[in-house]
């Protein structure tokens, strides 16, 4: 029977919540609060709390209200211990007429069933039953805070509890069955869908309830289980957290990021990534990309680094190509191979997916390597294949203007990849580099970020290695050219990357009183990021940005390259690596638009 909530409240509220627990607890007094040994787990030390309006153990996790706590105690049913309840607190339980109670039960649409079937899941997760689900999500490294967020609950571990729970509010079978929470059998019975699974309550875009996702522990096939289509849910057309992504893509800088699963989406919120969602169990849809153009005007798509996620990848740009215009597209991004966000954000926290999201590709340079997959281009006969397939692609984009530059970028692409360049053989070297020829004017400023690169690499030799190729390519002013071979005969010494060995070194070489030039604090002082006290990263970041003054173009082939190697071998070096070049092409973009908007 469903009971007003007002008279619940009331029923709280006359219930003493110490002296209620206190006949199961022995209980002492904590400030404002009573504690003692949880009765749901065995502990010595006291972690058992009781407030006015509830209790919580912070041991086993099990809270509630006085109605939950005579339910868990004794065994009871809902109606039960609020008849028991107001017995003691000398009220009387409203008796609804026919009519009333079938009011009620019309107010309680399939969201409303949904909203009371997530509460109960939530309860159960914070129950003696449900230690071992919440343990896992624990485990997992998702905090109480993120678990309350996501409305995550448990289901229990057997068939029918559900059913007689909701029962006893007056929700029969047949509205379960709309809602989705029961399964039809060969025998004509239903029974409940979700049990022995971790629960993922599926919400619409404002925030209602509309389906449940679960999650077996254990080896239990399926995996996950998403619920079934009904009048409320169509997996085609939502997404999972579409709700808080709403307002956390407004708030992160990474804008909206689409996932694989649940727990990538959940991991990624907690790390800071806001905008994160994730289809549910298939693979995105048109109703879906339109949901996310809502959001934002270039989401972006995370595949797998393997194969299943290549093909993800050329199924999500089937469905967009057709959909894309001037002011929406996509971005893609491959992760690591065997990394998923989840792990990702687990391992190396929010700057390993950071870097990640820093090889992202607009969806024209992603579509030519995705139509390119298994074309050798190595025959005439190769190259016009892959030539019409190119412009075929293009051809499927609706707005015609960027039907047009698709086709001219897809183009263009195919003929760097099929050019030979001339006078180049196979394993032949670039020829040395030129010496820097700068402009009147412009000498004093190519001075000072030579200087301040060798500077950099003189105090700091351990990031020789990381930057030689480079730095062995940079046309230098001459009076640097020294410096700069001696640095790298240095590196290739095998030696130990130490300031003092660096700097006997250099004495050795000749080139003692250029480095002390190099190093010297007039007539203009060096930059932090050159100075001995510089942080590793700050120094890495600061060299590769004074590279890119030098040669923008260069340094977006060291971001590609310092990408690809991530994605080959996710090390803390790589890492460390590619969020340095990334930091320098940000500074850049920034300097660009300071350049602007004095302009």
């Amino acid at each position: 029977m469903a009971l007003p909530p007002a008279f619940l409240d009331e029923l709280r509220a006359r219930t003493p919540m110490a002296a209620l627990v206190g006949r199961k607890v022995k209980l002492a007094r904590s400030g404002k609060s009573w504690k003692g040994c949880c009765p749901f787990h065995g502990e010595k030390s006291p972690s058992f709390y009781v407030y006015d309006d509830g209790y919580h153990c912070f041991g086993c996790g099990a809270h509630g209200d006085a109605i939950g706590f005579v339910m868990n105690t004794e065994g009871a049913g809902f109606i039960e211990a609020v008849e028991r309840l107001a017995g003691e607190a000398g009220l009387d339980v409203p008796k609804p007429s026919p009519a009333a109670a079938e009011a009620e039960r019309a107010r309680l649409d399939l969201t409303g069933v949904l909203d009371l079937v997530a509460a109960a899941y939530t309860r159960r997760l914070h129950e003696p039953q449900g230690r071992e689900a919440l343990a896992y999500l624990r485990g997992r490294g998702l905090t109480d805070e993120t678990i309350h967020r996501f409305g995550l609950g448990w289901s229990g571990d057997g068939r029918g509890s559900l059913t007689a729970e909701l029962a006893h509010q007056d929700i029969p079978p047949a509205c379960m069955a709309e809602a989705g929470l029961l399964q039809s059998r060969d025998d004509g019975t239903n029974r409940e869908l979700f049990y022995n699974r971790v629960m993922f309550p599926i919400r619409d875009r404002r925030g209602r309830t509309i389906s449940m996702g679960g999650r077996a522990l254990g080896d239990a096939k399926p995996k996950y289980i998403n619920g079934p289509e009904t009048a409320v849910y169509s997996k085609s057309r939502n997404l999972y957290a579409l709700d808080l992504a709403r307002e956390g893509a407004r708030k992160s800088e990474h804008g909206v990021i689409v996932a694989e699963g649940y727990m990538d989406v959940i991991a990624l919120h907690q790390a800071g990534f806001g905008g994160a969602v994730a289809p549910l169990g298939t693979a995105l849809t048109a109703a879906q990309l339109e949901e996310l153009w809502r959001l934002s005007d270039a989401p972006t798509l995370c595949f797998d680094g393997d194969a299943a996620g290549a093909r993800a990848a050329a199924r999500a740009a089937e469905v967009a190509l057709p959909l894309i215009a001037p002011d929406r597209t996509l971005c893609l991004v491959t992760l690591p191979d065997g990394e998923d966000p989840d792990t990702l954000v687990r391992r190396g926290g929010p700057a390993a997916f950071t870097a990640v999201l820093a090889t992202k590709r607009p969806l024209a340079q992603a579509l030519f390597e995705i139509l390119r997959e298994g074309f050798a281009a190595d025959t005439p006969e190769n190259r016009s294949a892959l030539r019409a397939r190119l412009d075929a692609a293009a051809a499927r984009i609706g707005d015609k203007g960027l039907a047009s530059e698709y086709r001219s970028a897809l183009r263009d692409r195919f003929f760097e990849s099929t050019r030979r360049r001339p006078g180049m053989r196979a394993g032949s070297k670039p020829a040395a580099p030129p010496p820097a020829r700068v402009a009147p004017g412009e000498d004093q400023a190519i001075a000072e970020r030579h200087r301040a690169m060798l500077a950099i690499l003189i105090n700091h030799p351990g990031l020789i290695g990381d930057v030689a190729e480079a730095l062995s390519g940079l046309p230098l002013l001459p009076e640097y050219n020294g410096v700069r071979d001696a640095l790298i005969r240095y590196y290739e010494s095998e030696a130990a990357l130490d300031f003092d060995g660096l700097m006997n070194h250099l004495a050795l070489s000749g080139h003692a009183a250029q480095a002390h030039r190099v190093l010297a604090t007039r007539p203009m002082p060096l930059p932090a990021c050159a100075g001995p006290t510089a942080m590793p990263a700050e120094a890495e970041a600061g060299w590769w940005h004074f590279f890119g003054l030098l040669n923008r173009s260069r340094l977006e082939e060291e971001v590609a390259a310092a990408a690809a190697a991530f994605q080959r071998s996710p090390s803390p070096a790589a890492q460390t690596r590619l969020v340095a070049l990334c930091a320098a092409r940000e500074a850049l973009a920034q300097d660009a638009m300071v350049d602007d908007a004095e302009a």
